[in-house]
Parts: structure tokens; sequence; C-alpha cells
């Protein structure tokens, strides 16, 4: 397997957390967003999207993150990250899907790219539009596991999902970007917890300060 990859791109980090979580390897290609290599000619070649992840499996090509880790899931389900049990399925999607749709669409490089060339935005108004939605999508993920997430240090409880796997590179965004998250002490507690697990770890999931190789820090 291949993996078109930024290191700082959460949707990347997504499909390599779920990579660590089944043992399994992928030569890693690094697509660097900041020099627009994404919208290079062999790259929109095999990822049309020009977005980041992008997986080859053989004569398998896919893009979204999701889909990547739903394929992977199928194909290698130990352990599995989408619950099998059909409520805590829909629950786990629930909660990955208010990071994926609910926030990450509104904050990734691109549309910040977009506010700053094309509206004329400036750093300030970059990050109040940053800070809105991250802390509106963080509002809803902290309730929801007020509701429901069961004993245990992950989001669905006792066992690590699909939710977790999206809520970590989300938290390190929101720190790069000097959120606040002291209304949000479940997220930070998860947070937590999963970055001492060695998935995680081997994951090289970024921390707020760490820049991407051959990036220098903004």
């Amino acid at each position: 397997m291949k993996l078109d990859n930024f290191h700082r791109s959460s949707a990347s980090s997504r499909v390599r957390i779920a990579l660590a979580l089944k043992g399994l390897s992928a030569e890693t290609v690094t697509i660097n967003l900041r020099r627009g290599e994404q919208r290079g000619e062999a790259f929109l070649a095999r990822a049309p999207s020009g977005l980041v992840p992008n997986l080859q499996n053989g004569s398998t090509a896919l893009g979204q993150s999701l889909a990547i880790i739903q394929y992977l899931d199928d194909l290698y389900p130990q352990p599995r990250v989408f619950p099998s049990e059909p409520v805590a399925r829909a629950r786990a999607w629930e909660f990955a899907l208010t990071i994926a749709c609910d926030i990450h669409p509104l904050n990734n490089l691109r549309v910040l790219q977009f506010l700053e060339r094309e509206i004329g935005a400036d750093d300030a108004q970059r990050a109040k539009w940053y800070t809105h939605w991250v802390t509106a999508g963080f509002e809803t993920f902290e309730a929801l596991l007020a509701h429901h997430a069961g004993r245990g240090p992950f989001c669905l409880g006792a066992e690590l999902s699909i939710a977790d796997i999206c809520l970590v590179p989300q938290v390190t965004n929101a720190r790069r970007f000097d959120v606040s998250l002291g209304r949000f002490p479940r997220i930070v507690t998860i947070d937590a917890h999963c970055r001492s697990l060695r998935a995680f770890i081997a994951a090289d999931v970024p921390t707020a300060d760490d820049p991407a190789p051959s990036e220098a820090p903004r």
C-alpha cells in the first residue's frame, strides 16, 4: 500500500492512526499542501480531488479518510474501529461526522487560504472564523460525550473507535490556533489518553507546535 499524505493534514493523520492500530504498513508519499503539490498533474492523475489522504492498494485507489478507514476495516477487521453493534456503530459515525463534516471542511487549509486571498481576511479574521467553527463543533461533541459516552477512556467508553481517530487530530489543530479547550474537559481527557497509546505514537500524530517535515513553523 501507498499513502499520499501530508504530516499536518488531520485527515491524513486519521488514516495513519487506523493503519497503526491494525498493524499495517504503507509507503508514505509526502504531498506538501503548502507548496501546492496537490495541484500537480501527477497527483491529480491518481487523486482527482486534489486532496490528501489518498490510498493506493494494488489497482484500488481511494480518497476521503473515512472511506479509506472503512475499506481498511472491512479488509482487516481486527481491531475494528467501526463497531459491529448497530447502535454503537451509528453513534461512532455521529461522533466522527461531527468532526469530519461540521468542523474540518470549514477550517481546512484551502478554505483558510480562500478567506485570505479572495475575501481579504487578515490573520485576526481568519482566527475568529476558525475559532467559531471549532468551538461550535466541540460544543456538540462534548454534549454528545456527556449523553452517550460509556464508562472508559474513549468516546464510546471502553473501546477505541473511529470517533477517537477523528477527534485527536482535530484537537491538535484547535491548539495550533490557540482555541481555548477549557470548556471541553471530556475531549481533553480522551485526547490525552489516546496520545499515550502505542498506535497514536507510531502514527506520529502532530502536536500543536510540530511542523510538517520540510516546513518552517508558521
